[in-house]
């Protein structure tokens, strides 16, 4: 004789699926890749994301052009004068091999300049898929489509900041 809970777990199985539900589910899914690869842009025919890194938000708008870089209306050279932060801005262009094709206006604001120059690049690579769809696997691959999630972490009580705790004398 079975015992109650083997009589149990024979009741609770789940129909299997038949051949025609899983027919009718596969259009469904190829129906949704093809709206993926479609690109989105605006009237004036420009890409738009926000790129976002610790403190800082970048809204940046992508369009054909020359590869001219403009953030907070001043040329990219001027407003992130480092050589390093620069590189940075221009790498999802540089991996895409899209360099010298797009202009980019960004509006910045938040955290330092280091920040921003990563809230860009995450922004830059955010349009470049909206812009172009077939990019998205190589600036995946790249990392530069991640959130980079790690911020400041906050000061507690009781403590001089995040971690450090006050002096402790034993005499």
């Amino acid at each position: 004789m079975a015992s109650p809970r083997a009589v149990r777990l024979t009741e609770v199985k789940t129909p299997k699926k038949t051949p025609a539900a899983s027919k009718e589910a596969a259009p469904k899914a190829d129906v949704k890749t093809e709206e993926k690869k479609t690109s989105r842009l605006d009237a004036q025919s420009r890409a738009y994301a926000t790129g976002k890194r610790k403190n800082a938000v970048a809204r940046v708008w992508l369009s054909q052009g020359r590869g001219q870089i403009v953030v907070n209306d001043r040329p990219v050279e001027q407003y992130f004068a480092r050589p390093v932060l620069q590189m940075i801005v221009r790498q999802p262009f540089l991996v895409a091999d899209r360099d010298g094709q797009f202009n980019v206006m960004v509006t910045v604001m938040g955290g330092g300049l280091s920040g921003q120059a990563g809230a860009v690049k995450h922004g830059i690579s955010k349009a470049l898929t909206y812009y172009e769809p077939d990019l998205r696997p190589v600036l995946k691959k790249a990392g530069f489509l991640t959130r980079d999630a790690r911020v400041v972490e906050r000061k507690k009580y009781g403590r001089y900041k995040a971690r450090r705790r006050f002096q402790f004398s034993k005499r």
